[in-house]
């Protein structure tokens, strides 16, 4: 018997307990899903205690002009000499129109606050169901996910919260049809356009994971994504052109150089995975022609 099977039987066997029907994953999944849900629960009522700190420093913070995001671009603008970078004002004001719009926002925001939170938490639960189900080299080259999957959500919250929610505000708060229109954003709206906005850059900066995943697989490789990566940069800038609808240049610049690093780590995660997968094909060849 080759030596990898071997090694494969061992760890069965040193998980033969934990062996079980397809009812049983579908259990141990459903408490893994309960566990990471009661910590989104949690974090979110703890949120809703603080959601008067948290609307005044976080949420209304990117509406205001002395927001850190619009002191830097001021910074930038007298460095590079572009004035129409600095935002020093943001024409809008925000209402509340139904009746109960604050209380439904701040239980909205403070769900949203505990996801955020317990990102870290409930994605270690989930991985924690799907890990045993992985071969041992598989285990091996996966190791740190949880921090890895962690470090690039939050930088990809903080991504948008920094950089893309206030450019987009920026251009939606001064775009006016006519001098007699005033900008008055209903606070649900605005809401909804800092989650999403926040929300989706934490997603996609999981592109590495993405392509680790891939890679693993055999669906994408090394080559091909350097081959079209002429073609990534066209398209990461019609991203950004509509992450951020400001026709400013540097805007989008500011958006765009961020995703082409995030493609060319996604280029060295596949390049890595695909010296793996070769590492793993000579010893297995080398172990077969021992066991010949």
């Amino acid at each position: 018997m080759p030596l990898d099977q071997e090694f494969d039987n061992e760890e069965e066997e040193g998980e033969e307990g934990k062996e079980m029907s397809f009812l049983g994953h579908l259990e141990e999944l459903r408490w893994h899903v309960i566990r990471a849900g009661a910590s989104i629960l949690v974090f979110a009522i703890l949120s809703f205690v603080y959601i008067k700190e948290i609307y005044h420093y976080v949420i209304i913070a990117p509406s205001q002009p002395d927001f850190w995001t619009y002191r830097m671009l001021c910074k930038l603008a007298d460095k590079v000499g572009y004035d129409e970078l600095c935002i020093k004002a943001l024409n809008f004001k925000l209402q509340a129109i139904g009746v109960g719009d604050q209380f439904t926002m701040s239980m909205t925001s403070a769900v949203i606050a505990g996801l955020v939170f317990a990102f870290p938490y409930a994605f270690w639960e989930i991985w924690r169901f799907i890990k045993p189900g992985l071969r041992s080299y598989e285990r091996r080259s996966a190791r740190g996910a949880v921090f890895y999957v962690t470090f690039l959500f939050f930088s990809g919250v903080f991504f948008g919260y920094y950089i893309v929610t206030p450019l987009a505000m920026n251009f939606l708060a001064n775009f006016t049809l006519d001098e007699s229109i005033i900008n008055e954003f209903s606070l649900s709206s605005y809401i909804s356009l800092v989650a999403t906005l926040t929300l989706a850059c934490g997603v996609a900066f999981q592109l590495p994971v993405v392509v680790y995943v891939l890679s693993r697989v055999g669906v994408l490789t090394p080559g091909f994504m350097r081959e079209y990566r002429k073609h990534s940069i066209i398209v990461i800038l019609i991203v950004a052109a509509i992450i951020t609808p400001s026709p400013d240049i540097y805007s989008q610049i500011l958006v765009a150089i961020p995703l082409f690093l995030l493609y060319e780590v996604s280029i060295l995660v596949s390049a890595r995975v695909e010296r793996e997968k070769l590492r793993e094909e000579k010893r297995l060849a080398k172990l077969d022609g021992r066991d010949s």
